[in-house]
């Protein structure tokens, strides 16, 4: 009876878990973003960005039935804010391949707050980057 409740438990809590996260950024008005092109679909979810997060996260999830998804995020990944460009300081999530990834792609947290955030991802054959932006103050 113990384990099925374990079970049960580990289920509800990988379910709804991608979901709690987004939970402080959605309260703050920020709704996940989506970029559907080139047959890859990229949803990208603000995490907490307060002004006592050390680290600004990233959900990132990408889909596609055609091809491998190969690139490396921490290499194909830029943070924008005034004008400034960040390099993420780390990927966790799956790993290159397949047709479904999901992870965080984490930044440094950035001081002042600036008013507006772009975050651009370049899959490989992309023309131009994938742009999702977010309206801080």
């Amino acid at each position: 009876m113990l384990k099925i409740f374990l079970i049960n438990l580990a289920v509800v809590t990988a379910l709804t878990a991608p979901y709690v996260r987004e939970g402080v950024a959605a309260e703050m008005g920020y709704s996940p973003q989506v970029v559907n092109e080139r047959e890859i679909k990229v949803t990208v979810a603000l995490q907490d960005i307060s002004n006592k997060a050390d680290t600004w996260d990233f959900e990132v999830a990408l889909e596609t039935h055609t091809q491998a998804l190969g690139d490396d995020l921490v290499k194909s990944s830029v943070l924008i804010a005034d004008g400034k460009q960040y390099t993420p300081l780390a990927w966790k999530g799956a790993s290159p391949g397949g047709h479904h990834r999901k992870g965080s792609l984490r930044f440094k947290a950035i001081v002042p707050q600036p008013k507006s955030i772009e975050l651009q991802i370049r899959l490989a054959n992309d023309p131009a980057p994938r742009v999702f932006k977010w309206l801080l103050k």
